[in-house]
């Protein structure tokens, strides 16, 4: 088990459906990083910003950008974590990617589709929450707008680190900082949430607001609002087992059964 989990953000502007950019627009960025990092996030559909054009821009588990992230993976030995289109069994997806240096990939796909833009209309709905162990941490991804859904991500998994991946517009970005910050509260874990910055191709603003916040809620990184720039955190696990053993809050906490 490691104490130490060194990750390295990366909140950047999108170009708009061209995935062919994105791609060496975030290999430069990556190779700029010197420190040896545990993990790499990187924003929601970080190859083409949000858009409903699936048709489009989609592609498959044997893709380009698949290949991309595992190469990436590889030769930087870290794990690389953002979300993509996938087109799947004839279902389009905004699918998590967590690649590993073993070459093994963790997929999540999005529960809860953003209705307000139509993503329900074109993106098939994630049905399985998804918790997975890196370097004796218990991870749990989500994606964006599942962040207002607070049963969704209830720690009853005794998960170490919540991680968010969006593309969260800057009209309600005062939500996404308050739900961040309540989620790592609530569930007595690491929470982070990275966005992206800069304008889409639909003319939507993103700030960025991009936040590591631990398990009391205290904000622990120094993102600044629309800067475009890597971040690099370190947790600490030691600190979570501390505040669990000493509050013992998740102890309290209600038994559901979540429907699906």
């Amino acid at each position: 088990m490691q104490n130490t989990l060194k990750i390295a953000i990366i909140q950047s502007h999108l170009v708009w459906e061209d995935p062919e950019e994105n791609r060496k627009k975030f290999t430069e960025k990556i190779n700029s990083i010197s420190d040896n990092v545990d993990i790499i996030v990187l924003p929601e559909m970080f190859t083409t910003g949000f858009t409903m054009n699936a048709l489009k821009v989609a592609e498959t588990m044997q893709g380009e950008t698949i290949n991309w992230l595992k190469n990436i993976s590889k030769n930087k030995e870290t794990a690389i974590i953002g979300s993509l289109v996938i087109y799947e069994n004839n279902n389009h997806y905004n699918r998590l990617i967590c690649a590993q240096p073993s070459g093994k990939l963790i997929k999540y796909d999005k529960r809860h589709t953003f209705t307000l833009a139509g993503e329900h209309e074109v993106y098939t709905a994630g049905t399985e929450k998804v918790i997975f162990s890196y370097l004796g941490w218990k991870i749990c991804p989500l994606i964006c707008y599942d962040l207002r859904f607070p049963v969704w991500a209830r720690n009853s998994e005794d998960y170490d680190l919540l991680l968010y991946v969006a593309n969260w517009p800057k009209p309600r970005i005062n939500a996404w900082d308050a739900l961040l910050k309540a989620r790592a509260i609530e569930n007595m874990s690491y929470c982070i949430g990275v966005n992206r910055v800069g304008l889409d191709g639909l003319n939507y603003e993103y700030p960025g607001h991009s936040g590591v916040y631990d398990v009391l809620g205290h904000r622990v990184d120094s993102i600044k609002e629309n800067e475009d720039k890597v971040e690099i955190v370190s947790l600490e696990k030691s600190m979570i087992g501390k505040y669990r053993n000493k509050l013992n809050f998740l102890n309290d906490r209600d038994e559901f059964n979540l429907k699906v």
